[in-house]
């Protein structure tokens, strides 16, 4: 737990390129689902940073590489989203 929390804290630069090496996926696409979060609600960033993290690991499975086609990006993390939602209500 201690490693997630010092992940969670890395300053933002690092906490990107955390995420860069380990689910491949570039800035862009970073900053954009940092934004949605943010957008939809997750202003706490240890939080938003969580969310992130959750949304990677959804999203890279089985896969070494995260990738988006166009649009992809978007439908993936409002897939996300309801699949998020969905375990809260149950929980």
């Amino acid at each position: 737990m201690d490693r997630f929390m010092h992940i969670l804290n890395l300053p933002d630069l690092q906490f990107a390129q955390y995420c860069q090496k380990q689910f491949s996926i570039n800035k862009g696409n970073f900053n954009t689902i940092d934004s949605w979060f943010f957008d939809n609600g997750i202003i706490n960033i240890l939080d938003r940073r969580m969310r992130i993290l959750q949304f990677m690991s959804f999203t890279n499975s089985n896969e070494t590489d995260v990738k988006f086609g166009p649009g992809g990006l978007s439908k993936k993390l409002e897939e996300f989203w309801i699949d998020a939602i969905s375990c809260m209500q149950f929980h």
